[in-house]
């Protein structure tokens, strides 16, 4: 009888044990978003990640995520991308240029690609100010098709790299370069000639000569009029003259 037991005693403690294990909760997330792991595993865009770890704008676009209920939408450049700019480019941009740079390619709330058929323009990046001649960036559609345009280069969304109800990452096939730092700047114009100025200095310049003018009338005209007097007074002399012979 006791050997019956212990084997159906044994039976029942590994029915539970195993019971137990079915219902225990599956293992939570790996961890916080983080924007250059989403990257990296991505693969191609060494340059992006290298830029978001220099200035640090990886670091606190991971605070923003993780610390807020604020999204964000993030168009990654591929290494690609980077190979077609001018050579220096990034070299010859101050940190605090490079810092708005990226912030150019990053838009401060989560954007769905639906979204962009109805989204408004000009988008309003982390960069700033959006008025044309700063930091002015537009999006249009073409079926599935998104385009991007920054007044410098034409962009397109090749793909969606991540995407969650918070972030959504996306490929783009071009560096975004905003205006205020690499548009052309407008030609100077020329100094509208002083009329008001001009006209005053044409005045005194004429001013002696018609004075000048005037007083040489003048004299002209009074010598004239001594003259005749003169004329005048001998002409009678003459005639009294005669009458008294």
């Amino acid at each position: 009888m006791m050997n019956f037991l212990f084997p159906l005693s044994f039976l029942l403690l590994l029915l539970h044990s195993t019971t137990t294990l079915a219902q225990a909760p599956a293992p939570g997330p790996s961890g916080p978003t983080n924007v250059t792991k989403i990257l990296e595993k991505a693969g191609q865009y060494t340059t992006f990640i290298r830029l978001l770890k220099i200035t640090q704008e990886g670091d606190q676009i991971n605070t923003q995520l993780n610390n807020s209920n604020q999204g964000l939408t993030i168009f990654a450049p591929t290494d690609n991308a980077f190979s077609g700019l001018k050579a220096g480019t990034l070299n010859s941009l101050s940190d605090q240029q490079k810092v708005q740079l990226l912030q150019f390619h990053i838009i401060p709330n989560f954007l769905s690609t639906t979204q962009f058929q109805t989204i408004s323009n000009p988008l309003r990046t982390q960069a700033g100010n959006s008025d044309a001649g700063e930091f002015p960036l537009n999006v249009t559609t073409s079926g599935n098709q998104v385009n991007i345009s920054t007044g410098v280069v034409d962009a397109t969304v090749a793909n969606t790299i991540y995407t969650d109800n918070q972030l959504a990452v996306y490929q783009v096939d071009k560096v975004l370069l905003p205006m205020s730092m690499f548009g052309t700047p407008a030609p100077a114009t020329a100094p509208a000639p002083a009329v008001g100025k001009g006209k005053k200095k044409s005045q005194a310049a004429d001013g002696p000569s018609s004075d000048g003018d005037a007083s040489a009338d003048a004299s002209g005209a009074d010598g004239g009029n001594v003259l005749g007097s003169v004329v005048v007074t001998i002409g009678l002399t003459a005639v009294i003259a005669a009458f008294s012979l």
